[in-house]
């Protein structure tokens, strides 16, 4: 009897940790295998019942499979104090138009050089050109995830879906590991970047939007006009900045991207992005992004513009948007006049 009690009390404590377990997804026999952390072990009927809205064009992008291994989490060191929460951000009835937001800084126009297929169904909120130039990794919102992307075809290499109560936010690679954001959670998640094992789950006291790094420290905004910088160790603040321009304070300041020193960042419901300055938070300049995807092409609302990688090996510049159906290799240049 006393081994039957011991047996089912292990068997329940085990039911009970598997139920963090994700949904990890391999899309090519080659991939290297990627191991959950988060979820149970699914069959493959499971993975269609859970994310039917995650099915891709049969062109170009794969049927999903899934993966069956598992692994151990580990945390992170945590601070014993966080700093307040920001004020709570005030979406605005009527977003600004390009001119009217830029005020007298620099206005920065571009022009397209490549453009590249982009799963339609996926809700942007991080995206990051790997070193090899080949590959991106991009995270979504919505039906969240963690993805490794063809940058020429745009097909799916590999995929991690985030537990139901995460709605992903931004995504940012540091060395080994890729760090992702959720919005209202107050969690993030970091992870191996070869495998997608998750390598530890952190917290922070206001929502998560954008992130990137300066190769230092973490880069984080939370929607308000504040961008924080953490220790990418142990998720500690060093610093905060406000971000203006001539016309006063900037919010809604989304994904971001770190360019030759400088903090970009979209502008969420705009085609602007804005270039900030990480002393300070002074608006460099905006980059009008106006026109780059056909509107008749976009069915939703909230297809908007959100996504920036840069690589500086390069000079590579890559841009795309929310449930957009191109991605695009841009560059930039001032404005006559600006």
């Amino acid at each position: 009897m006393l081994l039957t009690s011991i047996f089912l009390l292990l068997g329940c404590q085990a039911a009970e940790a598997g139920q963090l377990e994700p949904d990890v997804i391999e899309l090519s026999p080659q991939a290297p295998a990627v191991v959950p952390a988060l979820q149970p072990t699914v069959s493959q009927t499971a993975v269609e019942t859970v994310s039917p809205s995650l099915a891709v064009p049969p062109s170009p992008f794969p049927t999903l499979t899934a993966a069956t291994t598992s692994t151990s989490e580990k945390p992170l060191a945590l601070p014993t104090a966080y700093p307040a929460a920001p004020t709570p951000v005030v979406v605005p009835d009527v977003y600004p138009e390009p001119a009217e937001a830029a005020g007298p800084e620099t206005v920065w126009s571009y022009r397209v050089v490549n453009e590249y297929p982009h799963d339609a169904t996926a809700y942007t909120q991080g995206l990051v050109i790997e070193d090899n130039q080949t590959t991106l990794l991009e995270g979504t919102g919505r039906d969240s995830s963690l993805r490794r992307v063809d940058l020429q075809s745009g097909q799916i290499q590999q995929f991690l879906m985030l537990p139901d109560e995460f709605f992903g936010e931004g995504i940012t690679l540091f060395g080994d590991r890729i760090y992702q954001l959720t919005w209202r959670s107050e969690t993030g998640f970091v992870y191996d970047s070869e495998t997608f094992e998750q390598l530890a789950r952190f917290f922070y006291p206001h929502q998560g939007w954008g992130l990137t790094h300066d190769g230092t420290h973490l880069i984080v905004s939370d929607g308000s006009d504040t961008i924080r910088f953490w220790d990418p160790e142990t998720i500690q603040e060093i610093r905060h900045i406000q971000v203006s321009s001539a016309d006063g304070p900037v919010t809604q300041l989304n994904e971001l991207e770190y360019v030759n020193g400088e903090i970009w960042a979209n502008i969420w419901h705009t085609d602007l992005i804005a270039r900030i300055s990480p002393e300070n938070g002074h608006v460099l300049g905006w980059i009008d992004l106006s026109g780059l995807m056909d509107p008749q092409l976009l069915t939703d609302s909230e297809a908007v513009l959100n996504g920036i990688a840069y690589d500086d090996a390069s000079d590579r510049l890559f841009v795309t948007g929310k449930l957009w159906p191109s991605l695009f290799e841009i560059e930039v240049f001032p404005t006559e006049g600006s």
